[in-house]
């Protein structure tokens, strides 16, 4: 039987949480003495571990049917792959930073200064749009410390809560651009590895619906219903089923992690009762 071949970080921010997600699409890998490549036990899948910024070639020249990887090292590769899917995990932004103690007054003030980044062509295609014309310093690793040991005047570098740049005496200056964990794919995938894609998607969403959601079920008298269906829209509509005490209904629904609690405040204002929340692993829409 044909494999698709998935390629993820061997190690580093996205590495657990591409594991996490195939765990979660029911997908069982092997991997407790780090090889490099392994199969999974129930899925036609063979897993590649590999550096992050390698994973955008690889999957160009289909040594890779597909990958996870954060969308800054899409966007800096510049492949010819396509991006198919957004995971909602490893959130970060790609800042310009410079010492905490300078004062910073726009974007001009980096006109003429050296910044030291992992991201050229993300970095270089920004300030040519802006017009403003700087120095690139290009560095594999350690970006922070350009300032300090006098490679830089400011650094362009992924932030997630800003404790590393408050660590090297850094404070962000701009918010350049979001990123978060993608799947991208190789633009002439067989047919048989499109059907496994499309497997491994529907998968990966019914997880993604899941998450942020809460199943809510509750008791209340018939005259108060069309009340609670107003603060329970659900997945199309909440579900109503009658109870055995004449008068009575059981209201089933879907709400977000976001707005639970003040729903649930209404919900007993109402005159809800008998609210039982649980939480929901996968959603198929």
């Amino acid at each position: 039987m044909e494999k698709i071949k998935i390629a993820i970080q061997k190690s580093g921010r996205l590495s657990e949480k591409s594991l996490e997600l195939l765990t979660e699409c029911g997908i069982k890998v092997s991997n407790g003495n780090r090889k490099l490549r392994t199969e999974a036990r129930n899925f036609p899948m063979e897993i590649l571990f590999l550096r992050d910024d390698d994973i955008p070639q690889y999957v160009e020249q289909g040594v890779a049917d597909i990958g996870i990887l954060g969308e800054n090292e899409v966007w800096e590769k510049d492949k010819e792959v396509d991006m198919i899917e957004k995971l909602g995990f490893g959130n970060c932004r790609l800042s310009l930073a410079i010492p905490k103690d300078e004062e910073y007054t726009g974007l001009d003030y980096f006109n003429g200064k050296r910044i030291a980044t992992s991201y050229p062509k993300i970095l270089h295609k920004y300030f040519q749009v802006k017009g403003i014309e700087v120095k690139i310093e290009e560095l594999g690793g350690s970006v922070e410390i350009a300032t300090g040991i006098g490679l830089a005047d400011a650094i362009f570098d992924i932030v997630s809560t800003g404790s590393t740049l408050l660590m090297n005496g850094l404070k962000e200056a701009e918010a350049i651009i979001k990123s978060e964990a993608v799947l991208i794919g190789n633009k002439n995938l067989s047919p048989a590895k499109t059907e496994l894609l499309d497997r491994l998607l529907f998968r990966i969403k019914a997880y993604k619906n899941g998450q942020g959601k809460k199943y809510v079920l509750l008791n209340a008298r018939n005259e108060v219903i069309p009340d609670i269906v107003k603060l329970l829209p659900g997945m199309r509509s909440p579900s109503i089923l009658p109870l055995n005490d004449e008068g009575w209904s059981s209201v089933h629904s879907v709400i977000s992690d976001d707005d639970f609690w003040d729903i649930i405040d209404e919900l007993k204002r109402h005159g809800a009762e008998g609210i039982l929340v649980v939480p929901i692993e996968k959603m198929i829409l």
